[in-house]
């Protein structure tokens, strides 16, 4: 499993964690959010756990308790962490033990783990606190794992996404993501939290592990996730409406379904005992 790469990336807002507003924001349909969200390829639960010295993860910022509930299928005891408390009622309705804080400012009470995992969140914590958190509650040998979905549909189909938001938001922060540049979509986030473990003297070098993966959506299933995705939870009833109307239209003209390709981007340290 390579390290990862020096090679530039392109630019991303910058410090992201500050964004509170659209990190509080995905808590206003949780049922949604736990539905049509995208889950995570079994060999990356496997690869992470295989890698850990015992069962016992900490989920920082678990939301409904997506990627909790995968660890927990592989064998895992899993606490969630999260700072809206609709998503964590969610989580606990469904399986995951979670509490309600900011991780950085999580209190652990004197417990201790044998990895801290944080799927499609991390960008929401402050890079080098949330090292410097995760190190503190890591057994000797524990692992830290965070992970993305980033999704690279078929040009054609990006490039109508792109149009549709040109059209009628074009200074809208999703839009960025159906660019078709070619670029890493997380490449600029996962630059950020390797700089955060980095800078951390209790973990080893950071790698990125790679796990593609797709599947299939038809036109409603796409619709569904979409209000779901940063930013979105935030526009204006109307607005939402039509961004809705012209990605579903993209999408009947595609043929009415689609094939996804994701890759599931981890940076993953190990904690070495220094510091």
């Amino acid at each position: 499993m390579p390290t990862i790469s020096s090679e530039p990336t392109p630019p991303e807002p910058r410090e992201p964690h500050r964004a509170r507003g659209i990190a509080e924001s995905f808590g206003t349909d949780p049922e949604r959010y736990d539905r049509a969200r995208p889950r995570y390829p079994d060999a990356m639960v496997r690869a992470i756990t295989a890698a850990c010295p015992g069962p016992d993860v900490l989920d920082a910022g678990c939301g409904t308790g997506v990627s909790a509930r995968a660890f927990q299928k592989a064998g895992c005891r899993v606490l969630g962490v999260e700072p809206d408390a609709r998503m964590a009622g969610w989580a606990r309705r469904h399986g995951t033990e979670a509490e309600i804080a900011k991780f950085e400012s999580w209190d652990p009470a004197d417990r201790s783990f044998d990895a801290v995992v944080s799927g499609q969140a991390w960008h929401w914590v402050d890079p080098d606190a949330g090292a410097a958190k995760a190190a503190g509650i890591l057994r000797p040998g524990g692992r830290l794992a965070v992970f993305w979905n980033a999704a690279r549909p078929p040009l054609a189909l990006a490039e109508a996404f792109d149009d549709v938001y040109r059209r009628i938001l074009p200074d809208f922060l999703a839009r960025a993501q159906w660019t078709p540049t070619g670029a890493d979509p997380y490449g600029a986030v996962c630059d950020r939290a390797a700089g955060g473990i980095r800078d951390c003297a209790s973990f080893g070098e950071p790698e990125q592990w790679r796990f593609d993966w797709e599947r299939t959506y038809t036109r409603e299933e796409w619709l569904d996730q979409v209000p779901t995705t940063g930013g979105h939870t935030r526009l204006a009833p109307e607005e939402l409406e039509r961004v809705l109307e012209g990605v579903g239209a993209a999408v009947d003209d595609f043929g009415g379904a689609f094939t996804m390709p994701y890759t599931a981007l981890v940076v993953t340290a190990s904690r070495t005992g220094a510091g």
